[in-house]
């Protein structure tokens, strides 16, 4: 089974290149008619019909995931701010890790130095 990321607005498109190229579907919200302009439920919306897992840096989506659980799984970024380059070098580190747990958990934190997942 292909896993599907869709990347949240404020990180950088390229993001979800370098996730296709690591062999998995991504696409940046930019994709998307208004995708600059999306809202955290359309986000929601289109990763739960698209069965797809939000990479994003807004807590808002720990917070409803806390509330209502899953789907859509979410992989939560709490780096900060960062170059892209250095984005780019955390997620080509700890992907490997999301993808060999994926169907176990639902929630994802990945920071500078750590990986952690909730199932």
């Amino acid at each position: 089974m292909e896993v599907k990321f869709i990347i949240d607005t404020q990180l950088p498109p390229g993001l979800s290149q370098l996730i296709t190229n690591k062999g998995c579907d991504a696409v940046h919200t930019t994709f998307f008619p208004n995708g600059h302009l999306m809202n955290d439920h359309e986000i929601r919306k289109i990763a739960v019909d698209q069965n797809r897992i939000i990479i994003t840096k807004d807590t808002h989506f720990r917070e409803y995931f806390i509330l209502k659980g899953s789907p859509p799984k979410v992989i939560l970024l709490t780096i900060g701010n960062s170059s892209n380059n250095e984005l780019f070098e955390i997620i080509d580190r700890c992907l490997p890790m999301c993808l060999s747990n994926i169907e176990h958990g639902n929630f994802f934190i990945i920071g500078r130095e750590n990986f952690v997942a909730i199932m």
